[in-house]
């Protein structure tokens, strides 16, 4: 497994992972209307565009299979991953944050998962993190308010 940028190729496979019903659901937090292409192509411009953001191919074998990446929200640097839903359970999420880890090296680095987001939890907490606290915010995915967890690596 390698981390390696993000290129034009890849989008249409986060596309498809990222609009999948069980996906959205799991990560909660996603643009209102995950299977819109334009704000996701827009999204990406954006997220792509900007210097401070990292954003990273898990490449397992020559094939994507996730990303992984680091933004600035609120004067905090937050890291976020998704893996494509057909890969779930196999470990990709606890072996590439380990591997982003030793290129995103500030620190405090903080994540955020919704509260039914078990397995991403579990990836955050393996990899050193600690809850911190929790909120209750909007998630456009469920369609709700729901519980997330905060997380922080010191």
């Amino acid at each position: 497994m390698r981390l390696r940028l993000l290129e034009d190729a890849d989008l249409d496979a986060v596309f498809r992972w990222e609009r999948d019903p069980a996906a959205a659901a799991m990560a909660a937090f996603t643009r209102d209307d995950p299977a819109d292409r334009a704000a996701f192509d827009a999204h990406y411009r954006r997220v792509r565009a900007d210097p401070a953001n990292l954003l990273l191919v898990i490449d397992d074998d020559g094939q994507a299979v996730g990303t992984i990446g680091s933004f600035t929200i609120d004067d905090e640097r937050e890291v976020g991953f998704w893996i494509d839903p057909a890969r779930w359970g196999r470990g990709i999420a606890s072996a590439a944050l380990p591997l982003f880890l030793d290129v995103e090296r500030e620190r405090p680095l903080h994540a955020r998962a919704a509260a039914h987001n078990l397995g991403s939890a579990a990836v955050l907490q393996r990899a050193g993190f600690e809850r911190v606290g929790s909120e209750r915010s909007w998630a456009a995915a469920v369609g709700e308010e729901i519980v997330e967890h905060r997380y922080r690596l010191d």
